[in-house]
């Protein structure tokens, strides 16, 4: 099973409008990736383009139905950037949904769903992503684009080995 590959495009593109809708399949297990998610020490190992020349991301994580999350990073133009949500699902290893919400437009609250199943006996993970409710098409489309790369990010982050992670 190859890394990372994308098993469908954004949604943007047709399935439903504002969501942007993504599979992926990773060799390892849903556990590993679910500690990607929820661990701050590992998110901030493949959020917010790390290894590039900017500023490490910093995750805050309180992994709990109702528990807040924090993510700063630097973007590409050398600003700071700053989302936090509030989680809304939180099932160990399979599922987690949030909030998502930019400090710069905290008004414009969008959700992310993450849900992971086992594949190739508990060997692989199938990761299918959806982030919905945003305020317009342009926003949709804005961060599709962005979590293109944040997925490549965190392919490589799952194929490093445990004492590089």
């Amino acid at each position: 099973m190859p890394a990372a590959q994308p098993q469908s495009r954004a949604a943007v593109l047709g399935e439903a409008p504002g969501q942007v809708s993504l599979t992926r399949r990773y060799r390892v297990p849903p556990e590993k990736v679910w500690r990607a998610w929820t661990e701050a020490q590992a998110l901030s190992q493949w959020f917010g383009h790390p290894g590039e020349d900017r500023a490490p991301t910093v995750a805050e994580i309180d992994l709990s139905v109702g528990g807040r999350y924090r993510i700063a990073f630097e973007g590409a133009n050398g600003e700071m950037n700053e989302v936090s949500g509030v989680y809304q699902e939180v099932e160990l290893h399979s599922r987690l949904v949030f909030t998502w919400a930019w400090q710069s437009t905290p008004e414009r609250v969008s959700r992310v769903s993450v849900t992971l199943a086992a594949v190739d006996g508990g060997a692989g993970t199938e990761m299918h992503f959806v982030h919905d409710r945003f305020f317009d098409a342009q926003a949709a489309t804005n961060h599709e684009r962005g979590w293109q790369p944040a997925f490549e990010a965190l392919g490589a982050f799952l194929q490093r080995k445990p004492q590089e992670a």
